[in-house]
């Protein structure tokens, strides 16, 4: 069993302007999963997505196959 805790970042390309989420991928190789919460709502809830989902998620972003986000 695994204790560790989550570790949240947001993107660098996020300019800090509070509309943003926040994502622990330190718990991916351990649990499988990539939390994600919103960046002005910590205490909020979390999104727990599959750690191969949001793999294809950031690999889609990068190829830009969600247009000019």
């Amino acid at each position: 069993m695994t204790t560790e805790s989550p570790r949240w970042v947001t993107s660098s390309y996020s300019g800090n302007g509070g509309q943003c989420v926040e994502v622990a991928i330190n718990l991916a190789a351990s649990r499988g999963v990539v939390p994600v919460r919103d960046s002005k709502n910590p205490a909020g809830p979390v999104l727990g997505l599959p750690a191969e989902s949001f793999a294809f998620f950031v690999a889609g972003v990068r190829g830009g196959e969600f247009g000019g986000f």
